[in-house]
């Protein structure tokens, strides 16, 4: 089914607010938000924040609620960020890889404001 014009503008507002909603989270917890949005030609990464001694590539999800997040990162979108972290690890230094654990975390914001953090939520290196 095709979404109208003003639904996609919608959506894509409500994920821009979701990805703020997530960054505000993190740097709550002690994250240093790195790049918002990440772009590759081979995928695009919405967070890369570091905490510690851990480099994370995080993907943002709005839904209404936590039963509609089930399935939603899917094998692709997985693919995606990893390969979008390759290149980020690749562009800004190797030691980063070396010198850092990698992580791959998912945040939904359920409704408008709830949020919850799955650490580790996919494996890639």
């Amino acid at each position: 089914m095709r979404r109208s014009k003003n639904e996609r503008q919608a959506a894509e507002r409500a994920g821009r607010r979701a990805e703020s909603w997530a960054a505000l989270y993190l740097r709550l917890k002690g994250y240093r938000i790195l790049e918002m949005r990440y772009k590759t030609k081979y995928g695009e990464v919405d967070i890369v924040a570091m905490r510690g001694k851990a480099v994370v590539f995080i993907e943002v999800k709005q839904r209404k609620t936590l039963a509609a997040t089930i399935g939603s990162v899917g094998y692709q979108a997985e693919q995606r960020i990893m390969d979008a972290a390759e290149v980020f690890l690749t562009r800004f230094s190797k030691t980063l890889a070396q010198d850092y654990a990698i992580r791959f975390d998912v945040i939904y914001v359920i409704g408008r404001w709830k949020i919850h953090h799955m650490r580790d939520a996919f494996r890639g290196y």
